[in-house]
């Protein structure tokens, strides 16, 4: 017979990509969890999830089961909600952030969302949101838009170019259009979290600069404030500028970025608009 719990714990695994942390989400043993998937596997007829010792990967039959499991959980909930009418049941969302987002946009995102959603936020870089849409294990990715995104849907919120950020006291500071074999006697500091990092080697590299690095992290706060600090330079979307960095442009360098909100399904195109609404002024 199939049960509540079996949904629970299939979507548990779904959405944490882990039957470790999925048992620990509903508050199981991993043994227990790993009988109660079998069971559903038995009930539906096929196999659910392929596992190896680094990840756990939903079949084709889990991906179809997957919206059936997200209306009955919806429905549990819904006739829970009957109970205690003066309960207030928030809406749920889980959004995947761009890892890349400024910390102060991203204060800004929740601070907008927080008041009419109780979200949960999940980081990663664009390809691994995408990956999690897919599974179904985020609902909306705010992340970079490609230009079949917006026509697919996506909803855009801010475009902004590349530029090199630099302590406010260096001598190219508040320039435009500055040759890159200018930046050829600096310090770098290099973004590891940059979706532009490999195209960024290859355009210094092309221009004949080889520069120093002082450091390599995927922290981009980390980063921004060692510019601030004078430690060395670095290229970032301009939205990561802040106090104590001026902005630089390149010539040449012409790179630029959109960033948006992709739904999991054409069906959340609503919900997409209502985010993007409340998301918006963030953005300005």
């Amino acid at each position: 017979m199939l049960k509540r719990a079996h949904i629970r714990q299939f979507l548990a695994v779904v959405d944490s990509g882990s039957f470790t942390q999925a048992a620990a989400r509903v508050r199981i043993t991993q043994p227990t969890l790993s009988v109660g998937i079998a069971e559903l596997e038995k009930e539906v007829g096929a196999k659910l999830f392929i596992r190896d010792r680094k990840h756990v990967r939903i079949t084709e039959a889990g991906a179809r089961l997957l919206p059936i499991a997200r209306q009955l959980e919806q429905g549990f909930r819904a006739a829970e909600s009957l109970s205690d009418s003066t309960e207030n049941h928030w809406p749920q969302i889980r959004l995947g952030l761009l890892q890349s987002v400024a910390g102060a946009m991203a204060q800004k995102v929740m601070q907008a969302l927080c008041p009419d959603y109780e979200p949960e936020l999940v980081e990663g870089p664009n390809h691994e949101l995408r990956t999690m849409l897919a599974s179904g294990r985020i609902d909306v990715a705010l992340t970079l838009l490609r230009p079949e995104d917006i026509e697919a849907g996506a909803l855009p919120l801010l475009s902004e170019p590349y530029v090199m950020l630099v302590p406010a006291g260096h001598a190219l500071a508040g320039q435009t259009d500055v040759p890159p074999d200018a930046f050829a006697a600096d310090v770098m500091i290099a973004r590891r979290s940059c979706e532009r990092l490999q195209d960024t080697s290859r355009f210094f590299t092309r221009n004949g600069v080889r520069p120093r690095f002082a450091l390599r992290s995927d922290n981009d706060d980390l980063c921004i404030r060692m510019v601030a600090a004078g430690l060395g330079i670095t290229t970032a979307p301009l939205s990561l500028q802040i106090e104590g960095t001026q902005a630089v442009s390149i010539a040449g360098y012409d790179f630029q970025r959109t960033l948006g909100l992709i739904g999991a399904s054409p069906e959340q195109a609503d919900s997409v608009a209502d985010i993007h609404a409340l998301l918006a002024p963030a953005f300005i």
